[in-house]
Order: C-alpha cells, then sequence, then structure tokens
C-alpha cells in the first residue's frame, strides 16, 4: 500500500496553493463584506488550466488524475470557499457526470470548451420544494418530436448567473410507480429562450460567490442534449453527487489547514502573561485537534481519489469523507474563533469567514444528517451499493475515456 503522492501531485498543490495566494485572496475581504463575486475568477481559472483538472487529454484536458483535483480544491479552500465551489460545480458536478455518461460526441461537443475554460458548467437539481428528498422534484420535461420542453424552477445554485450550460434533471414520467425511473437529465444552454436566472441575496456565508435560482419557462432543449437514457435522470445525479461530494471533502480540509495556519500565527503571536497563549494546553487541544482533522481529512479524500483512478464504485465511502470532513471544518473555525478571543468575532481576521463559510458545507451535497443515516445503513447491512452503470474513465486515460 502506497500512501506517497507523486511530483505532479506535489507541483499541482504548489500551482493551486500560489493560485489562491495570488488570485483569491486579494481585495477578497472587500468583495465578501460586499456580498460581490468576482466574474473575472472564472476567467482566470481557465487561463490557469484549473478547469480542466480531472479530465482527459483528448477533451482538452489537463490528463490529470482524480486525486489531483482533491488537491486543488483542498488548496482553493484554503483561499475561499468561493473558489472552491467554482471546481465543485463546473469540475464535479458538470464536468465529470459529463465523461461518465456522455456519449462519444456529447463529451467531444461539451467536454473541450469546457476543459479549456471557455466555458462553464454548473448543476441544477434542488428546488424549492425537494432538497434532500430529490426524488419529489417538480421541474417537468415534456416530450415533443425531437425536443423536450422544460418547465419549473431550480434554486440554491451555484454559479446561477455566470455559468453557460446547466447540467438539469427534471420529471419525464410524472406517472411512473417508481419517481426515481421518471427522471431525465439534460444539458441546458443559458441562452435558450425561456430559461432566466436570479441571484439569492443576504446568505449567511460564501459572499464572495454566486448563488441563485434558475427558471425554465417553456424552455425547448434538443433530444440530443439528454445525458443518459429517458429515466436515467436520478442515477445520473446521485453519480453528480458523487463526484461533487469529493470536491466538498477535499476543500473542507483547506478550511481546516487555513484555520489550523491562523491559529498556530495568532496563539505564536499573542501573549499573555509575557508568554505566547500557544502554551497554554487548551490552546495546545484546539490545535492539535485541527492537525488531527487536516491529516485525517486527506487520507479519507486520498482513499476516494484512489477509487475513482482505477473505477470503484465509492458511494459510501465519499459519502463518510464528506461528512467527517465537513463536521471538522466547522469545529476547527469554531475552535479557531476561541482561540483568537474577540478578535475572532471580527472580520479583521480570516477565521470568522472560514466560520460562516464551513456552515454551508455541512448542509449542501446532502445534509450532516443525511450522510450519518447513510452510514448507519450501510453499517446495518439496510444500504448497498451495485456496481454502477456506467463508470468514470480510469486513471491513465486511455481508450476507456
Amino acid at each position: 500500500m502506497d500512501f506517497s503522492l507523486t511530483r505532479e501531485h506535489d507541483m499541482i498543490r504548489e500551482m493551486a496553493r500560489k493560485f489562491a495566494d495570488q488570485e483569491i485572496t486579494p481585495g477578497l475581504a472587500e468583495r465578501d463584506r460586499a456580498h460581490e463575486s468576482d466574474p473575472d475568477t472564472l476567467r482566470k481559472m481557465g487561463a490557469a488550466g484549473l478547469l480542466g483538472i480531472g479530465i482527459p487529454g483528448k477533451y482538452d484536458g489537463s490528463d490529470t488524475d482524480y486525486i489531483s483535483l482533491g488537491i486543488v480544491c483542498e488548496e482553493l479552500e484554503r483561499g475561499d470557499t468561493s473558489a472552491r465551489v467554482v471546481m465543485s460545480v463546473h469540475s464535479g458536478l458538470h464536468c465529470l457526470t459529463t465523461l461518465q455518461w456522455g456519449t462519444p460526441e456529447q463529451k467531444m461537443r461539451w467536454l473541450p470548451p469546457l476543459a479549456r475554460g471557455e466555458k462553464v458548467g454548473a448543476f441544477g437539481l434542488t428546488e424549492p420544494d425537494a432538497g434532500s428528498d430529490a426524488v419529489n422534484i417538480k421541474t417537468r420535461a415534456e416530450r415533443s418530436g425531437d425536443e423536450y420542453i422544460l418547465n419549473g424552477q431550480k434554486t440554491w445554485i451555484s454559479l446561477a448567473d455566470y455559468a453557460d450550460q446547466f447540467l438539469v434533471v427534471a420529471v419525464t414520467d410524472p406517472n411512473a410507480s417508481n419517481k426515481a425511473k421518471g427522471m431525465s437529465a439534460f444539458i441546458v444552454n443559458r441562452h435558450t429562450p425561456g430559461f432566466s436566472s436570479r441571484a439569492i441575496k443576504g446568505k449567511l456565508g460564501v459572499r464572495a460567490g454566486n448563488t441563485g435560482e434558475i427558471f425554465f419557462d417553456n424552455v425547448r432543449v434538443s433530444a440530443a442534449d439528454r445525458l443518459g437514457e429517458e429515466g436515467d435522470g436520478f442515477k445520473v445525479a446521485m453519480s453528480a453527487l458523487d463526484h461533487g461530494r469529493y470536491t466538498v471533502a477535499a476543500g473542507a480540509v483547506g478550511i481546516i489547514t487555513a484555520c489550523l495556519e491562523a491559529s498556530v500565527r495568532y496563539a505564536n503571536d499573542r501573549k499573555v502573561g509575557g508568554e505566547p497563549i500557544g502554551r497554554k494546553q487548551l490552546v495546545q487541544q484546539m490545535i492539535a485537534k485541527m492537525a488531527q482533522g487536516r491529516d485525517i481529512g486527506r487520507l479519507l479524500y486520498y482513499q476516494v481519489g484512489w477509487m475513482k483512478n482505477v473505477g470503484l464504485r465509492h458511494t459510501r465511502e465519499v459519502s463518510l469523507a464528506k461528512w467527517t470532513n465537513c463536521n471538522t471544518a466547522f469545529e476547527a473555525a469554531n475552535d479557531a474563533i476561541e482561540i483568537h478571543g474577540a478578535y475572532g468575532f471580527t472580520d479583521e481576521f480570516p477565521v470568522e469567514r472560514h466560520f460562516r463559510n464551513s456552515r454551508g458545507a455541512v448542509i449542501y451535497e446532502g445534509t450532516r444528517e443525511i450522510h450519518q443515516l447513510m452510514q448507519a445503513e450501510y453499517a446495518l447491512g439496510y444500504r448497498s451499493d451495485r456496481p454502477l452503470d456506467r463508470v468514470l474513465p480510469t486513471y491513465p486515460f486511455g481508450e476507456n475515456a
């Protein structure tokens, strides 16, 4: 069993960290206070090659493995969650799902401009009345010849105002005895008549990122833009969530690392009674928990990345990584505020932002309660995973891509 990362992994980490420090962090505090996202971030990420991470070279991707995608997400979220969210929705939810479910023609048509950063993809599943219970979505896609007519609404959509195309799940057979088999997935272009979006304001966290709602008013989508067969929509969505949860789990380690680094600096600089507060055992206890969480979190997402590389289903493992790492990130941010004392309660230090951002990750991509129930059902034998109908290309990418 080899736990070592390659030189390429080290170079990718260095590149992603440098990008976050130079392109994400400057001006971040002001954008966060103003609840403003920077659309130029998408262009910069594309130019840096980040949006092609984990995509085979035949589609103009970087030809790097899935562990590399996790490393990039970790380093970007060490800077700010808003940057990692771009990777989650574009690379994880949209590109990897297209890579897994698309026909050869669809992959060749959609993936190259996405990998080059010329276009940005997003994902639409959640609705006002359907969150964790995804089978109860109401957005409808009615067949009309060689097209589908979409009507409905999606909410809490990251990059709602910026993405060029959306992977959308809708009901195609409302009378299906099994609701999950009455859903289909589509790639919808932003500029299709009847499509519109609206930003959600007043968020607790991820204030420097764009989140919103998308609407479909008789939006016509070609049958050639359906991803998978009719009735595959639920399976497509669950596959997408496996990819998205991987990026979120990896990103959570970035928050833990950021909180650890900020807390170590403050604990060494802040003196009480003539000595650094880092000498206090209760402060040391919190620092130790962060270091523990960082290292455990990395092992959890490295395992999932390896499973992706070799083509193994990983629904249980990625659920465990997402649940564990996001809970740990929230606890680390809470402890970081405690270490900073009153200063941690202000936006003078970054830990206040990490605390707000980490709270969202406990909810999205499956709430912690959902993941806790999933892990219990696996342990009790009530849940098991069948082999995937369609698997991701294994790494190194070859003809199977």
